[in-house]
C-alpha cells in the first residue's frame, strides 16, 4: 500500500471526473478532529454519468463489492451505502464506502455548494463536506460519532480566528460541554436568546443550570439516537431481504454449475 492510500483513491476519482465529496473519519482528521481511520467514505452526485465515471474510477483501482446493495442508483437514492474493497497494489485492502444522501443533511447539490476545498500540492486539491454537515451526519447510534461531534464543534471554537454571528450560532446550537455552553451563552445572551426557540435546552445555559444542561444534553443525544435507528430500521430490513436473495441467487447458480458435464478436450 501507499504512503496515503486515501490520496491515491481521490487522485483516481478526480481523473476520472468522478463529482465526490469527502466525508467520515478522514474529513474529521482534516478538520482537526483525529480519528484514526483506513477506509475512505465519500458522498456523490448520484446521476448516472456520474455512476458511470465513478465504476471506471472503482476499475481502475481494482474494487469489488462487499456486502450488499451493489452500486445502483436506486439503492443510493434511498440512502443506501454501497462498499468495496480494493486490490490494486498501491491500494490494496483499502475500504471504500460510497452513499448519495447523508441522514439529516441536504442533498448533494447543496452539500457541494458549502464544500471546503482543500489544497494538496500548488496544483491538486480535494473537495471536503462543510464542517456543519460533517458535524450534521455524526449524530448516529455510535459512541464514536458522538465524541467526533463534540470534538469537531470544540476544535473549530479554538481554532476560528474572526468570529461571526452566524458562527457563533451554530456553536450555540450545535455545542455539546455544558460548561462551555454557558460560557458563550453569558458572552451571546441576546443570541442565546433568539436560539433558544431553536434549542430549547439554552434555557439552562441561560440560567447556568449546569446539571440540568447535562440532563437536557443526554435526551438531546438520546432522541437523536433514536431518530438515527428509526431512519436506519427499513433500510436494515431491505438488506437484510437483498442478502437472502444474494445468497439464494448463489446457491442456486454453485448446483446449476456442479450439474453442467465437464467438456471433455
Amino acid at each position: 500500500m501507499t504512503a496515503n492510500p486515501i490520496l491515491k483513491v481521490l487522485f483516481t476519482f478526480q481523473k476520472y471526473e468522478v463529482k465526490n465529496l469527502l466525508i467520515g473519519g478522514q474529513a474529521c482528521i482534516i478538520y482537526g478532529a483525529a480519528e484514526f481511520s483506513r477506509d475512505s467514505d465519500f458522498v456523490i452526485f448520484c446521476d448516472s454519468e456520474n455512476l458511470d465515471r465513478l465504476r471506471k474510477a472503482l476499475r481502475a483501482l481494482k474494487a469489488r463489492t462487499i456486502y450488499v446493495p451493489p452500486l445502483n442508483k436506486e439503492f443510493l437514492d434511498r440512502g443506501h451505502a454501497c462498499h468495496f474493497r480494493c486490490y490494486d497494489e498501491s491500494v490494496k485492502n483499502l475500504r471504500i464506502d460510497i452513499m448519495a444522501r447523508l441522514k439529516g443533511c441536504d442533498d448533494f447539490v447543496k452539500l457541494w455548494g458549502r464544500r471546503f476545498t482543500v489544497k494538496i500540492t500548488p496544483n491538486r486539491s480535494i473537495e471536503i463536506v462543510g464542517l456543519e454537515d460533517l458535524v450534521q451526519s455524526k449524530k448516529t447510534q455510535r459512541d464514536k460519532d458522538w465524541l467526533m461531534l463534540k470534538r469537531l464543534v470544540e476544535n473549530d471554537m479554538i481554532l476560528t480566528k474572526k468570529t461571526a454571528m452566524g458562527k457563533i450560532r451554530w456553536w450555540l446550537l450545535e455545542c455539546r460541554d455544558s460548561g462551555k455552553l454557558i460560557k458563550l451563552a453569558e458572552e451571546n445572551i441576546e443570541l442565546a436568546m433568539e436560539c433558544r426557540i431553536k434549542r430549547p435546552l439554552l434555557k439552562a445555559a441561560i440560567n447556568k443550570d449546569f446539571k440540568a444542561l447535562e440532563k437536557l444534553l443526554k435526551r438531546e443525544e438520546l432522541s437523536e439516537r433514536e431518530k438515527d435507528r428509526k431512519y436506519w430500521e427499513p433500510l436494515k430490513a431491505e438488506l437484510e431481504m437483498l442478502r437472502h436473495k444474494k445468497l439464494k441467487d448463489d446457491s442456486v447458480e454453485r448446483r446449476l454449475s456442479s450439474s453442467c458435464p465437464k467438456r471433455r478436450r
